[in-house]
């Protein structure tokens, strides 16, 4: 039987490092980034459902989250804006993108293939679930960006910013992102300390 790639891909991802192009006070790989995004999806998918009737799926949507950087495994972390800064260059990265995820699907056993086509290949993900996804990368990313600022790194300033104004559009149809934000935000830049008296 023909052994497959597509977990040595997987268990790569520790290996790239986010943010690359950045002074980061605190270094965070996609495995990392990618098991939080999966842990505030639930999260979100739980809000959604429990307090604002939604019908997600919390386990669905942290699977997804888990898998919704697959393409980095191939293709390192592209920052933000040098990505999006150019349409042109936005079509081509976007491109790679698919190329990369079309890799990673067609890396598994082909009877394992169709379960997965709609983890990994975010076009043909439910647009639900992606926006839900994309909503929780946000999150994880401006937690990062404010945890970068409370160690004293300025050069995360522009991006809490941008990320801020991001997360205010999702709220106008997700209310389950202000829900989560008032309810974890503050105590994420908390010390151990701090955490432990709240707990006792």
């Amino acid at each position: 039987m023909k052994q497959s790639t597509f977990l040595a891909w997987i268990l790569r991802m520790p290996l790239i490092k986010r943010w690359a192009l950045m002074h980061t006070v605190k270094r965070e790989n996609i495995a990392e980034h990618s098991h939080q995004v999966a842990v505030i999806a639930h999260l979100l998918a739980v809000i959604k459902k429990e307090v604002f009737g939604g019908s997600l799926s919390p386990e669905k949507a942290a699977t997804i989250a888990l898998y919704h950087e697959i393409s980095e495994s191939k293709l390192q972390d592209i920052n933000h804006v040098t990505k999006y800064h150019n349409p042109e260059i936005t079509r081509e990265f976007k491109k790679l993108e698919k190329i990369s995820e079309q890799e990673c699907l067609a890396s598994l056993p082909k009877e394992l293939q169709l379960p997965f086509a709609k983890l990994l290949v975010q076009d043909d993900v439910d647009p639900d679930y992606k926006r839900l996804v994309k909503a929780a990368d946000i999150i994880s990313a401006y937690l990062k960006a404010n945890d970068e600022i409370r160690f004293g790194n300025a050069e995360f300033n522009s991006v809490k910013n941008r990320l801020a104004n991001m997360l205010a559009d999702f709220e106008q149809d997700m209310p389950e992102v202000r829900y989560f934000l008032d309810t974890f935000e503050r105590n994420c830049l908390a010390s151990v300390d701090e955490l432990t008296e709240q707990d006792t």
